[in-house]
C-alpha cells in the first residue's frame, strides 16, 4: 500500500461515516427536540472519545506557547463544524439524506476548490485547472438530478 493510499482511504472513510452521522443526528432529534441541542449532544460524546483516544495514545498536552502563537480565527473550525452538523440535523428531514448530502458534497467541492486554487488558510496551493473545475461540475450536475429525482 503506497504512502498516499492511507490518505485516500481515510478520507474514503471518513466521507463513508457522514451518512450515518446524519442519519444517527436525525434520529436523535425525534427524541430531543431542537437540531441544536442534538447538535450539542453530538459534539459532547466527540469531544468525550476523542479525549478517550487522546488519553489512550498517550498524547501530551498541547505547549501552552504553541497555542498562543494562534490566532483568533484558527479557533472557528469548532464553530463551522457546528454549523454544518446542525444544517443537516435542520435540513434532513424536509429533503431526505441524499440531497442534503448531495448538496453538502456540492459545497464542499466549490469551497475546495476556491482554497486550493487559492492556497487559502494554509492550505498547499492547486490551481483550478479546467479538469478540477469540470469534476466540480459534475457533482453540481449530480446534486441537481438527485434533486430533480426528489419530485
Amino acid at each position: 500500500m503506497s504512502g498516499r493510499t492511507i490518505y485516500l482511504l481515510a478520507a474514503l472513510a471518513g466521507g463513508a461515516v457522514l451518512p450515518v452521522q446524519v442519519a444517527l443526528n436525525t434520529l436523535l432529534r425525534r427524541y430531543v427536540g431542537e437540531p441544536m441541542q442534538v447538535t450539542f449532544i453530538s459534539y459532547v460524546a466527540g469531544s468525550v472519545a476523542s479525549l478517550a483516544i487522546c488519553v489512550f495514545a498517550q498524547y501530551p498536552l498541547p505547549a501552552m506557547a504553541a497555542l498562543t502563537q494562534t490566532s483568533w480565527w484558527m479557533w472557528v473550525g469548532g464553530c463551522l463544524g457546528t454549523f454544518y452538523v446542525w444544517s443537516t440535523i435542520f435540513a434532513t428531514p424536509q429533503i431526505g439524506a441524499t440531497l442534503a448530502l448531495a448538496l453538502t458534497i456540492a459545497g464542499q467541492m466549490i469551497a475546495a476548490l476556491l482554497l486550493d486554487h487559492y492556497g487559502a488558510i494554509g492550505l498547499t496551493r492547486y490551481a483550478a485547472s479546467p479538469t478540477r473545475i469540470a469534476g466540480a461540475v459534475f457533482v453540481v450536475l449530480g446534486v441537481s438530478l438527485v434533486a430533480y429525482g426528489k419530485r
